[in-house]
């Protein structure tokens, strides 16, 4: 017979507890799957991403004015009758951070629709819809990750039920993912969360749904174009909804397929309106010229087989919107943001018949700094690049 010591016997009852909650708990291996993003579960905040930084901060904070930071409008976030704010506070960035935020920021205003997750004992490897693959090992710290045409440095986790995964935006400025699963119904949640040096930042929750077994999202067959709509598909017909036997076939209206294949919204694009507004007299001081940036990116859309319409926004229409501030006569601050918009009809939870929408289909916006003498260079280079990859985008989507 053994004899245990009371210590040792209770270490040993304490390890066998552990063991046991770590057995019961999620594993990394549950996550593996093919997903499809369920958007009315998911959330779509109307901006999301990092502030800007180059805002006034109030005496007393740390930070700049967060609301005034992002959208179109008002006067860029600054208050000049306010005599006690700060002078401005530049972010000082590469070009290569500048990208990989933008790169970071777009993929969680625009998350993809699908998602194929593979799990190795050592590895886990994302796939989007649209995207390059992404793979990452636990526990790898300070890791160069490939993500598609930029490259993060990346910080991977597996912390109680969630696996986490880092990106280094550029100095001070974090993307945290937090992916796990849950039960009943069985569901992928992945919670995003923009880390800033002075605290807070957007958080933003999406929702997926494992995929149905031989009804690939990008590719939805016939019988199932007739059926109810799942809760990853929105638009449907009126009438389409319900069971196929709540009424009889014959009086039941036949709603159209969905094409739900990556940047299906843009095929068939080939007139646009180009509309830009936001420019003032500061806008004027830092050598920022209405027809001029007008005349580039209508040069821009036209070379790349667009037919442009000026002035207008009845169809769908390329916006820009530029606010411009003078911190001083040798700085000029810009945020420029360019968006494709357009127009569609849609019956809504709520509503009793289809209503008018607008609706975004495209959206990047940046920031840029520096004197008068260089200032509209750096900026018309920044819409152009944005209007050079909304074509190439239209150009892939009909292919």
């Amino acid at each position: 017979m053994i004899f245990l010591r009371p210590g040792l016997l209770a270490a040993l009852f304490l390890l066998c507890a552990l063991g046991g909650a770590r057995l019961s708990a999620q594993s990394p291996t549950e996550l593996a799957g093919s997903w499809t993003l369920n958007r009315q579960l998911s959330q779509f905040p109307q901006e999301v991403g990092f502030s800007a930084s180059f805002f006034p901060a109030k005496p007393g904070t740390s930070g700049g004015d967060r609301g005034g930071s992002r959208g179109g409008g008002g006067n860029g976030g600054t208050n000049r009758g306010d005599s006690e704010l700060r002078p401005p506070r530049i972010q000082t960035g590469t070009e290569e951070d500048a990208r990989r935020v933008r790169f970071l920021t777009d993929e969680v205003r625009l998350p993809p629709d699908q998602l194929t997750i593979a799990v190795t004992p050592a590895t886990v490897t994302i796939t989007p819809d649209r995207g390059a693959a992404r793979t990452v090992q636990f526990g790898r710290r300070d890791e160069d990750v490939k993500l598609g045409p930029v490259t993060a440095i990346t910080n991977t986790s597996w912390e109680a039920d969630h696996l986490v995964i880092v990106y280094k935006a550029e100095t001070g400025r974090l993307l945290r993912y937090a992916y796990s699963v849950s039960q009943n119904p069985v569901q992928l949640v992945v919670d995003v969360e923009f880390v800033e040096r002075e605290g807070g930042g957007d958080k933003v929750r999406r929702i997926y749904e494992p995929t149905p077994q031989g009804e690939p999202v990008s590719t939805p067959s016939a019988s199932t174009a007739s059926a109810p709509a799942s809760p990853g598909q929105l638009l449907l017909p009126p009438g389409a909804t319900g069971s196929a036997g709540s009424r009889p076939a014959s009086s039941q209206p036949a709603p159209a397929a969905i094409d739900q294949r990556p940047d299906a919204a843009l095929r068939g694009l080939t007139r646009l309106g180009v509309v830009l507004e936001g420019l003032g007299a500061d806008a004027a001081k830092c050598g920022l010229k209405q027809g001029m940036l007008e005349a580039a990116v209508e040069k821009r859309l036209i070379d790349a087989g667009f037919r442009v319409v000026r002035e207008s926004d009845d169809d769908t229409y390329l916006y820009v919107n530029i606010n411009t501030v003078t911190a001083s006569a040798a700085l000029c601050v810009s945020r420029y943001d360019v968006t494709l918009y357009s127009h569609a009809t849609a019956q809504l939870t709520h509503t009793a018949s289809p209503v008018p929408l607008q609706v975004e289909l495209l959206h990047r916006g940046g920031i840029a700094g520096g004197g008068p003498a260089a200032h509209a260079d750096g900026v018309t280079k920044g819409v152009l690049e944005y209007v050079e990859q909304f074509a190439t985008r239209v150009r892939n989507a009909g292919q």
